[in-house]
């Protein structure tokens, strides 16, 4: 008599299954020189225009990466339709995208626009070594990462259940990402601070029976 075992759902080849619900999240590219000294959040800032040059051979590396039949998504930041629309004049070829409010960045609310240096004697909490603010803190006005990771996980449940067995492509944010990761692992969000999630860094993830599977993070695409 032979005993079926459980084959536990393993990726065994190269190649992913075709059907099964899966998010392709991209971090935005790299925004301009001067947003960077400062605390940007949802602040609609435009991309590097040097790197969008630079870069190129990145754009067209994940335009070769990225499933075909996928549908597109990106946050209501420019930057996110800007890395986009590159990526799909890279090769992709051009799509159509919708807009999800849920994969915006964390708001930083009154701390918009300060600079870096400024930001600790605001603080009510230790900073995340990895991240401007704690999980827990709340800036005036704006969002706690607790608060991101609720957000974005109920986005990609909805998602999940409006799309199943389709891919999705989603160019988003480097919070927006490490709270995606924060859902499907069912960790807590200063936990999920601790993944780095660079610029036009693809990480992906999926929606099985079971559960929430990590397939990718961080995968850079090649220079």
């Amino acid at each position: 008599m032979t005993t079926q075992s459980n084959h536990g759902n393993f990726l065994d080849t190269p190649q992913l299954q075709s059907g099964i619900t899966r998010f392709w999240l991209i971090r935005h590219a790299l925004v301009e020189q001067n947003a960077r000294m400062h605390l940007y959040g949802t602040m609609d800032v435009p991309l590097c225009p040097d790197s969008l040059v630079a870069q190129r051979r990145m754009y067209e590396s994940l335009a070769h990466r990225l499933p075909r039949q996928a549908l597109w998504f990106t946050s209501p930041l420019r930057r996110t339709h800007q890395t986009a629309r590159a990526i799909q004049e890279a090769g992709y070829g051009q799509r159509d995208w919708r807009i999800e409010p849920g994969f915006i960045e964390q708001s930083m609310g009154q701390w918009h626009g300060i600079t870096h240096d400024s930001l600790p004697e605001r603080l009510s909490l230790p900073a995340h070594p990895f991240w401007s603010v704690g999980a827990t803190e709340l800036p005036p006005q704006g969002e706690s990462m607790v608060q991101v990771c609720a957000r974005v996980g109920a986005c990609l449940d909805r998602l999940a259940s409006e799309h199943a067995g389709q891919d999705m492509i989603v160019v988003s944010h480097g919070g927006a990402i490490r709270a995606a990761l924060a859902h499907a692992l069912r960790i807590h969000a200063e936990t999920a601070l601790h993944f780095s999630i660079q610029n036009l860094s693809l990480s992906v993830i999926e929606r099985l029976p079971e559960g929430w599977r990590i397939v990718t993070v961080n995968e850079l695409p090649m220079p």
